[in-house]
């Protein structure tokens, strides 16, 4: 007996394509072919046209509309330049005047509205307050202190004591008048009377919890009693009840049945005549006329579809085609002549004429440029000796600075102190500065303009 399982062949795989696309059926076979091709006739014009203007608009993008607006930009970013400063220019100037004008508004409010109150208020009402608040301290403090400190400190005082011995003397009346006899009434006469009285309370309250409880044992027998009664009664009346109850709901029961078989029945008659007279009309108009219609519908729109896109693309591989053989016919007559002309013929000639004619040129040009600049910078020099020789034939010749010997500093170096070309003398420092005072000392002033200087 064989054990081992013969090997099952494995079940032919379907390419994932194959297994998703559906079955077709022999509609779409019918009309795909002649859609097709009319779809192709008509669309190849169209996308030969829409691939022509594709180039002429790359083309015109490339060779004019990029171009033209570089050059727009390169005119027009200067003038944008010039506006914006301008602009800027004027917008400063509107901002110095009305921050001029601020600043003068500013000081002009101060003037008549700030400063006044600030005046009146630092040199009027402070002194006058000063003087009210020292004339009140004179008037009224100074009596008011020395009224409580002499008089009012030593009557109350006085007044203090008078009524603690008033109160001590009432103190101990009280005590020998009054809590005294009471203390004593109360131990000799009062403790023993209570003691008494709550004797015979306790007894009579022993008496009254022995009546209450016999009187109680009668009143719970009594309404055990009446409670047994009620309890016989209610149970024959809920008993009775209970079969009338009953009764009567067997009898809806019964009523409500019969009622709902036939409303059960009106509901399937309605039903089925609903059904015969409109569902199934619907279901079968639904299922044999506009299902296969719209099938049909779906069928050949998908078909025009798929055809349209099948043929742009068709006609893309042949507008494609098209458009490299005029290109390479454009290239065979124009471009190649023209490329040999430019490297047989213009090439050659312009080498000639770099060679020949610009570069002696350029070489004279640069030749003549730097005579120039060295005659300009000799001249250049003649003129500064001449204004030197000038101005030591006016001014002499000018003196070397002498060194000034100073001090150690004893504490930190003060900043130095310039004076400006035509401003007040120069005063001479104090001593302890660890300066040197000389009327010879020199300043910014003299030899500062353009004919003095060396």
């Amino acid at each position: 007996m064989d054990l081992e399982k013969s090997p099952q062949s494995a079940p032919p795989v379907m390419p994932a394509q194959q297994r998703d696309v559906a079955p077709e059926g022999c509609l779409a076979v019918a009309i795909r072919i002649p859609v097709r091709i009319v779809v192709f006739v008509l669309i190849v014009p169209v996308r030969m046209v829409w691939d022509a203007l594709v180039v002429c608009g790359r083309l015109l993008n490339d060779s004019l509309l990029r171009p033209l607006g570089r050059a727009l930009m390169w005119v027009l970013a200067p003038v944008g330049r010039a506006l914006v400063w301008l602009l800027d220019g004027v917008a400063t100037v509107i901002a110095w005047l009305f921050t001029g004008l601020g600043y003068a508004l500013k000081w002009l409010f101060m003037l008549l509205f700030v400063w006044p109150w600030v005046g009146l208020w630092r040199y009027v009402a402070v002194p006058v307050g000063r003087a009210l608040a020292w004339l009140g301290y004179v008037l009224l403090v100074v009596p008011a202190r020395w009224l409580y400190e002499r008089l009012l400190t030593p009557l109350g005082h006085g007044i203090v004591w008078t009524l603690r011995g008033l109160g001590a003397a009432c103190a101990w009346l009280w005590r020998v008048s009054v809590l005294t006899p009471a203390s004593w009434l109360y131990r000799a006469l009062l403790t023993p009377t209570g003691h008494g009285i709550a004797w015979a309370a306790r007894g009579l309250w022993a008496s009254v919890v022995w009546v209450s409880r016999g009187l109680w044992a009668g009143v719970v027998w009594v309404a055990r009693g009446l409670w047994a009664g009620i309890t016989w009664v209610g149970g024959g009346l809920w008993a009775a009840v209970t079969w009338v109850g009953r009764g009567l709901w067997a009898g809806i029961t019964w009523v409500g049945r019969g009622l709902w078989a036939g409303v059960v029945w009106l509901g399937m008659v309605v039903g089925t005549l609903l059904r015969w007279t409109l569902v199934v009309p619907v279901v079968a108009l639904w299922r044999w006329v506009l299902a296969p219609i719209g099938r049909g519908i779906a069928v050949v729109a998908r078909e025009i579809g798929e055809a349209l896109g099948h043929a742009w693309r068709v006609a893309g591989y042949v507008s494609l085609a098209v458009g490299r053989f005029l290109g390479r016919l454009f290239r065979w007559i124009f471009v190649e002549p023209v490329r040999w002309v430019y490297r047989s013929v213009f090439t050659p000639m312009g080498h000639f004429v770099r060679d020949v004619f610009w570069k002696p040129a350029a070489e004279a040009v640069r030749s003549v440029g730097r005579v120039t600049r060295q005659a300009l910078a000799s001249a250049r020099q003649t003129a500064r000796q001449t204004r030197a020789d000038i101005r030591r034939a006016l001014f002499g010749a000018p003196r070397e600075p002498e060194p000034v010997p100073l001090p150690e500093p004893r504490g930190e170096p003060e900043p130095v102190r310039l004076v400006k070309p035509g401003g007040p003398l120069w005063s001479a420092p104090e001593p302890s500065r660890g300066e040197r005072a000389g009327a010879d000392t020199r300043t910014l002033g003299s030899s500062t303009t353009a004919l003095t200087k060396d």
